[in-house]
């Protein structure tokens, strides 16, 4: 099914990312993380919403399911425009945004049905500053009666104490790959989309449990080759392909040193990074079916290797930032 030639897609068969055009705007259509949605649909029901930390790894349903469940406190769509103000705090991130937006919106008088609150979405919140952290928390005890907050963040440890005690923590993990396939087909299906089985797994592959990063390949992949397999998708998304990577581990676990070599010199001399190649090592044998003392071997060498990478191209950087400045300090001197 490789050699399949499909012309791709017109411009005019997709208006917008599918990203935004398959956003759940309902809590029972959240993939994923069932317990954690469960509690939202409690609150939901009960009508009393707390403030709430919502802590978990990108493309999960955060910010997805903070929007359905003011959806669903709100009723109308017109109490929703109103009633809520998202903001990013990895751009608004200051102690003036917490000052001036949020605390004008929490002081603004909305016509909200009784029992409900004016909600404030504040996403990436982990990466605000200590100082419009601190803000924050006196804005949160001030203004209880009228708002509720919702904070969004990668890593809740990043909060401030004051903050999560004054909060319930919600946490998602990241989307099985029966999930995320369940997903992709049905967009599929609803775009239509030419694909091969091996196409929508290499997506759940380089996806690892990231809807929003699953639906974006799947997007750019059928937009840029018409039909989504394999060897089309590790092109969209410039990584290692899995294949050749278990053909090193392979030789590895036979003994087989030197065909081992010549696969990944292959792949260093297709272009990929040392991190690159590292990266797919890791996925395929964390993956793979070996003895489970041989994985944890392999895996920790690999993560030794990933830490002596990483360091080694920090040192790199370094030394070309020192040979420049030392040049522009001779040229300053002539």
């Amino acid at each position: 099914m490789s050699a399949m030639v499909v012309d791709p897609p017109s411009s005019s068969a997709s208006t917008s990312p599918w990203v935004e055009k398959y956003r759940p705007r309902l809590l029972c259509d959240v993939v994923g993380n069932v317990e954690t949605v469960s509690r939202l649909e409690c609150i939901a029901v009960d009508g009393n919403m707390p403030n709430l930390i919502l802590c978990g790894p990108p493309g999960t349903g955060k910010t997805t399911s903070v929007h359905a469940l003011a959806r669903a406190l709100l009723g109308s769509e017109k109490s929703y425009k109103s009633a809520v103000l998202e903001l990013n705090a990895s751009d608004s991130r200051g102690i003036d945004v917490v000052r001036s937006k949020i605390k004008m919106f929490a002081q603004s008088k909305v016509n909200l049905p009784p029992g409900r609150h004016k909600i404030v979405i504040l996403d990436e919140a982990d990466a605000m500053t200590s100082s419009a952290q601190q803000a924050l928390r006196r804005t949160m005890e001030v203004y209880s009666s009228t708002t509720r907050f919702c904070l969004a963040c990668n890593v809740s440890s990043k909060i401030i104490e004051p903050i999560q005690s004054r909060a319930a923590i919600l946490r998602y993990s990241r989307l099985s790959d029966e999930e995320v396939l369940a997903r992709l087909k049905v967009v599929c299906a609803a775009e239509e989309v030419s694909y091969a089985d091996d196409g929508l797994e290499a997506i759940i592959f380089t996806s690892e449990g990231d809807m929003r990063n699953g639906l974006n390949n799947l997007q750019a992949t059928y937009e840029g080759f018409g039909f989504v397999n394999a060897t089309n998708v590790f092109k969209v998304c410039d990584q290692p392909h899995p294949t050749v990577v278990k053909r090193i581990i392979k030789g590895c676990l036979e003994n087989e040193t030197k065909l081992a070599m010549k696969e990944l010199e292959t792949l260093f001399n297709s272009g990929y990074s040392s991190l690159d190649i590292i990266g797919t090592l890791f996925k395929v044998t964390k993956a793979s079916d070996m003895p489970e003392g041989v994985k944890l071997e392999y895996l920790r060498e690999i993560g030794e290797r990933a830490k002596r990478a990483s360091l080694d191209e920090d040192e790199n950087t370094c030394d070309e930032f020192r040979e420049k400045w030392h040049r522009k300090q001779k040229s300053l001197m002539n």
